[in-house]
């Protein structure tokens, strides 16, 4: 029990750290802030809400394991090397995947919502 304990104190701690300095965390906050009213009018269906609920989800959980990855990279070096820019990026590539993923999730809500027909 104790180690779930910890693990939770961790996380809260990694949140607020991110929620105090990271602009892009505060961002995806503010959309998610912004995406549960607006997910409830948009979706047709309680799995509907949470498919956009869940990629909006997605691309947050995507943003900490980058930012995380990011720090990382950082503790071991702040010169260029190449291998690290590669890690840098390939996060910043998984960060643009999900955030097209959630972006073709709620297209596809709402034209589902303006049509009146499930696609």
């Amino acid at each position: 029990m104790q180690r779930l304990i910890d693990a939770f104190i961790n996380s809260v701690r990694a949140f607020r750290r991110l929620a105090a300095s990271e602009t892009a965390f505060q961002q995806e906050l503010m959309l998610l802030a912004l995406a549960l009213p607006a997910g409830w009018f948009i979706s047709v269906s309680w799995r509907g809400y949470a498919l956009l609920i869940g990629a909006v989800l997605l691309l947050i959980v995507v943003e900490v394991i980058n930012t995380g990855l990011e720090a990382a990279c950082d503790a071991i070096s702040r010169e260029f090397h190449i291998d690290i820019q590669l890690a840098k990026d390939c996060g910043s590539l998984a960060v643009l995947i999900s955030i097209l993923i959630a972006a073709g999730v709620w297209v596809i809500a709402v034209i589902e919502r303006i049509a009146g027909v499930p696609i």
